[in-house]
């Protein structure tokens, strides 16, 4: 393979930032150099000075949890829709949810569905396995037959189990997934909404992941109550290795609020699950996202077609306004490291991917440059994505991708793929 070098670029992540060259061989990133005076010969040379001076170069997003409505939705999103919308968002690396039609519940439909996905070769993705068949909430799904979840290639084929779009209503059932979770070392990702109490539900599910001793992560998280719950308990197991315990929110928690679903519709284009809250909960959920309480930023992207939203469907597009919706609520030249961290190194540790969302020699070569500053305003007619509902249209945000690369390879570029 060519060996490819960013040179000159202000290189962000969690750690570090710093200007410096990167050179680029098989994939991976081989050497990293300080300042930007030397490199290495190469058969392709991306140079920094070629972009604006805003621009900052950071290992590419993972999405922790997104709808891509395959199989089974097309008229809400597909396959192919959903993962151009991701790498020009900055996203390299996915993970889908099972709510799908049929839903993802055995290791089979979750490998075709990925097999499908590397044929595309835009970017890494991982569907979610449900806890219960068909996520009808009455019988286990396949994850019981699973003897582990790495391939023969030695790599883990499956990196999360969840029942996202609904609870497991039944306490001994979900405490059996996560007891098969654990024995599998795989995190169940636990959406919080049971009767309508996302404090209450997340106290539950918490009591439920301690018995099971599992890696326990709450999907968005979208209420001051909760974080305060969430940080309690943190606190609580500080030192305690019997269960693990992380958290995320999505960028139009962190950017919106209740009075934008009033303005959309709160009963059609602004409903949400869970929904827009208030702006108490808005700045509870940022402050907790830049303090360590919530640990990765994830979109929660759920595309539906205009029909659909009028129906009162839930949920909104998030994949190509993430980067911005949180840098527009965080101070550029402070927080871009945490939101590294956010959107990069912390998924990456959640998901167990020790070969990517840091710069480091030998990991993936999964990056994304972003101007930092440039203004632009949402159009959801522009999205590659084939759903249009988001809060953020006609506002001005800034934070733009400019390029996405997966492995080395260039599969995102302003205006084109």
């Amino acid at each position: 393979m060519q060996r490819i070098v960013f040179r000159g670029f202000r290189i962000v992540d969690a750690e570090r930032d710093f200007f410096g060259t990167l050179a680029v061989e098989d994939g991976r990133i081989e050497k990293i150099i300080d300042g930007t005076s030397r490199h290495p010969f190469a058969q392709v040379i991306i140079e920094g000075r070629h972009f604006p001076k805003s621009v900052v170069l950071m290992p590419a997003f993972i999405d922790l949890h997104a709808h891509f409505r395959e199989p089974g939705f097309p008229e809400k999103e597909t396959l192919e829709s959903a993962s151009l919308a991701a790498v020009a968002g900055g996203f390299a690396t996915a993970v889908c949810m099972a709510n799908t039609s049929p839903a993802i519940d055995s290791l089979e439909k979750a490998l075709a569905l990925k097999a499908r996905s590397d044929a595309l070769s835009l970017l890494d993705l991982y569907p979610a396995i449900s806890l219960t068949k068909n996520m009808e909430g009455a019988e286990l799904s396949g994850i019981r037959e699973l003897e582990n979840v790495i391939g023969k290639n030695g790599k883990p084929q499956i990196l999360m189990f969840s029942e996202d779009g609904k609870d497991v209503a039944d306490d001994g059932l979900f405490l059996a997934a996560m007891a098969e979770a654990k024995r599998l070392g795989v995190p169940v990702s636990c959406h919080c909404d049971l009767g309508g109490a996302e404090d209450a539900a997340v106290r539950r599910v918490i009591e439920l992941g301690k018995k099971a001793g599992c890696r326990l992560h709450i999907a968005h998280v979208s209420t001051k109550e909760t974080v305060e719950t969430i940080r309690a308990a943190k606190k609580d197991r500080a030192g305690d290795e019997s269960f693990s315990l992380t958290c995320e929110a999505a960028p139009h928690h962190i950017g919106a609020t209740r009075q934008d679903a009033e303005r959309m519709g709160s009963e059609s284009f602004g409903r949400v699950n869970p929904p827009l809250a208030s702006e108490a909960d808005r700045r509870a959920i940022a402050a907790a996202a830049l303090d360590g309480t919530i640990d990765a930023i994830a979109t929660d992207h759920a595309p539906h077609s205009r029909a659909d939203k009028e129906a009162g469907a839930p949920g909104f597009v998030g994949l190509e306004t993430a980067f911005a919706a949180c840098l527009a609520n965080f101070s550029e030249r402070e927080d871009l490291r945490r939101i590294s961290a956010l959107a990069s190194a912390n998924p990456a540790q959640i998901l167990g991917l020790r070969d990517r969302g840091k710069i480091a020699e030998g990991l993936r070569a999964d990056f994304v440059i972003a101007d930092t500053q440039t203004p632009w305003k949402v159009d959801p007619a522009q999205f590659k994505s084939r759903g249009r509902c988001t809060p953020f249209e006609g506002k001005e945000l800034r934070g733009k991708i400019l390029m996405t690369t997966s492995l080395g390879r260039v599969v995102f570029q302003e205006g084109r793929i």
